[in-house]
């Protein structure tokens, strides 16, 4: 980056969850291929971090760039209010394919936190049609839907993230999150705040939403199959809608399509986002099952209250049929199992360091939850430093490579982590 943009950059672009009074220093990146992006010195390095989830294939993927071409020489965007258009039509055709046959209702959006925003209008709207004004919504602790109000509403108000707001918000209901995690046996003590809370408010509460099985950037803690299907019975007890955040873990993530598929269940409303088009372009999708949507259907305003300018976008819609079409080879569970295989082997010892509390791994998802608070900027400038792109957040430093990662190139990738452990200086 020459100085002039340096300086620019720092002077008038606000970066995610940064400072513009003292910024952390950004990297140029000037092209990416495969699992590499490359920088503006000419240096390559591996992306650990799959941009925030979503490049699961890789950077220029030849098929989801002859997706994107073939698309635009017909048209890039048309709106889809009164239109549709064929690539809409094959997506939400591919995505009623991939959920349980229970979820046969797909309303498109253009980012995750909106796809929240429409799952809470949904339920909101539906009490509503059956003359119940229920606004209240019950999660559990620990967890992150997005940085849009409603989503940051039901994220962990204590979250750090989001607790400048927590004045501002709606107030909703916090259970405490399960203790028994993905690999322990099942405590059924966990489900108990959960139920007192449901029990008490049942009458208020209009959906209960939770991220399945891996809770996001609230903590990036993994929990029991089994806690999903009592909450899931729970809402069916009281006729409450269910909704599931599949926004960061569907499409393969967790060694499963859809993290739910763990415990066996279905949620009422479900909600996709960063890797449906392979990480090209921003899509989101939320579906639901005909009966809510024939309901919300029937009430006052004869329709649903919702209508993104990008919805239904041609472009992200023909991407997101190709990304589909390569995961319907089903070689990413072979990749995903090959990850998880080597970052069980590879970062498990680390629990033995000091400075480590934790390590959790997950299908192509690995997490070392540190002791003390990591300096952001010198660990950001010794990863490049050593050829990996990793980004971590608070006490956690955590993976998510692109399931076409070599071992050689996620050993890579390993090996700088662990040598990160080897420096005082990078931890506060």
């Amino acid at each position: 980056m020459s100085k002039s943009d340096r300086f620019f950059d720092q002077e008038h672009i606000w970066h995610p969850y940064a400072s513009m009074t003292n910024p952390i220093p950004c990297y140029t990146v000037i092209s990416a291929k495969g699992v590499y992006l490359k920088l503006k010195n000419g240096k390559n390095i591996i992306d650990g971090m799959s941009s925030w989830w979503s490049v699961i294939h890789g950077y220029n993927h030849p098929l989801l760039n002859k997706a994107l071409k073939k698309q635009i020489k017909k048209m890039s965007h048309v709106m889809f209010g009164g239109i549709t258009h064929p690539a809409a039509i094959a997506l939400c055709r591919k995505l009623i394919s991939l959920t349980p046959k229970k979820l046969d209702c797909v309303f498109l959006s253009d980012s995750g936190s909106v796809a929240i925003e429409i799952a809470l209008k949904m339920s909101i709207q539906y009490w509503q049609s059956l003359g119940q004004k229920r606004k209240l919504f019950l999660t559990i602790r620990n967890g992150y839907h997005g940085d849009t109000f409603a989503a940051m509403s039901i994220s962990d108000p204590k979250n750090s993230f989001h607790k400048i707001y927590h004045n501002l918000l709606p107030k909703n209901l916090f259970a405490d999150a399960p203790v028994s995690s993905f690999h322990d046996h099942w405590n059924n003590s966990d489900i108990i705040s959960f139920q007192k809370i449901i029990e008490k408010n049942s009458h208020k509460i209009a959906g209960v939403i939770l991220e399945p099985i891996v809770q996001g950037v609230g903590g990036m803690n993994f929990y029991h199959p089994t806690y999903l299907k009592k909450i899931q019975n729970l809402c069916q007890y009281y006729s409450i809608p269910l909704i599931f955040d599949e926004i960061a873990t569907g499409f393969g993530r967790t060694g499963k399509m859809f993290a739910f598929e763990y415990a066996n269940v279905i949620p009422d409303i479900l909600c996709l986002g960063k890797s449906i088009t392979g990480g090209t372009i921003t899509l989101a999708a939320t579906l639901t099952s005909r009966k809510i949507a024939d309901i919300i259907s029937e009430c006052e305003t004869k329709c649903f209250m919702h209508g993104p300018t990008y919805m239904g976008n041609p472009l992200a819609c023909a991407v997101a049929n190709a990304n589909i079409k390569i995961l319907n080879t089903n070689q990413w569970k072979i990749q995903v199992s090959n990850i998880e295989k080597q970052l069980l082997k590879t970062l498990s010892p680390l629990i033995n360091h000091p400075y480590v509390i934790n390590v959790r791994i997950l299908g192509a998802i690995g997490v070392i939850e540190c002791s003390r608070l990591i300096n952001m900027f010198l660990i950001q400038k010794f990863f490049v430093n050593n050829g990996v792109w990793i980004r971590p957040f608070k006490k956690l430093i955590y993976i998510l490579p692109p399931y076409i990662i070599s071992m050689n190139e996620l050993n890579k990738l390993t090996n700088v982590i662990l040598k990160a452990f080897d420096h005082n200086s990078l931890f506060l």
